[in-house]
């Protein structure tokens, strides 16, 4: 389940997240960005990691299209949780051109904001 947190950054976006991603997720976001950047308007993502099981087939789809869709909007990617597994995500984010990922632990939650907001 996806939700949003209350931003340092009018460029970005602060979410938190628990369980399976969804294709509601997806579309949440989405609107999000739709709602409150033009399609030229670079942002980028805090997210808290918290218990994530996976996603369904559908959510994950939905994600590509999200991804693929703002793809060139995309600047900064924080990801702060205590999963190794997304510690190797993020780490694999800096290979996609243009964008630039950090992993943070949970007791670095202020070092990701200065390092998202840099």
């Amino acid at each position: 389940m996806l939700t949003f947190l209350q931003s340092k950054d009018e460029f970005t976006i602060a979410v938190e997240f628990d369980g399976k991603a969804t294709e509601e997720d997806a579309k949440k976001l989405d609107q999000f960005v739709e709602q409150r950047y033009s399609e030229q308007t670079h942002f980028n993502i805090l997210a808290v990691m918290h218990g994530v099981e996976g996603s369904t087939l559908r959510g994950l789809v939905h994600g590509l299209k999200f991804d693929a869709k703002r793809w060139k909007q995309f600047n900064k990617f924080a990801v702060i949780s205590e999963k190794n597994w997304l510690k190797n995500a993020a780490e694999l984010g800096n290979i996609l051109p243009g964008i630039k990922s950090e992993h943070f632990n949970k007791n670095q939650i202020e070092e990701a904001w200065d390092w998202v907001m840099k």
